[in-house]
């Protein structure tokens, strides 16, 4: 009867190739919403066209935590508010077909905005892109924009 097998690898080059492995993965990041965020989060500012955000029709909705400051306006908003853009075709002005993509802006502890780009598919495109922040840092400024946030609701 033989004996265990020797081990092919020292343990830390096992460790090392199962690390290089799991970020070779598949580890995309997941978008800051729920899939079902249509059932919490509440429409702040109805279907309108956007020239900002590709000449697409976009309607814009706050999770339970950024409503009252969306709507308000007198209150920071709380780490963890997310403000969603749902972004459809040009033609859609009734916002009900689908999604193109979103936009989400999510409350960081440092009162900043994380930014991410969500394809259809709940696929991250990209976060914190330059565009996102540098119209953001100009139009979300009072008497139209709020705390990052640029359209009257």
């Amino acid at each position: 009867m033989r004996g265990p097998l020797p081990d092919p690898l020292p343990l830390g080059e096992r460790e090392t190739v199962l690390l290089l492995v799991l970020l070779l993965c598949a580890c995309e990041p997941e978008p800051h919403f729920p899939a079902d965020y249509a059932k919490t989060f509440t429409e702040v500012r109805n279907c309108r066209s956007s020239a900002e955000h590709d000449s697409h029709v976009i309607r814009i909705l706050a999770s339970p935590a950024a409503l009252e400051p969306y709507t308000s306006r007198d209150a920071g908003f709380p780490p963890g508010a997310i403000v969603l853009k749902e972004e459809r075709d040009f033609g859609d002005v009734t916002c009900t077909g689908p999604v193109l993509q979103w936009t989400v802006m999510t409350r960081q502890p440092d009162a900043g905005w994380q930014w991410q780009s969500v394809a259809a598919g709940r696929h991250v495109q990209g976060t914190n892109e330059p565009r996102c922040l540098g119209c953001h840092a100009t139009c979300g400024r009072p008497p139209e924009g709020y705390e990052g946030t640029c359209a009257v609701p």
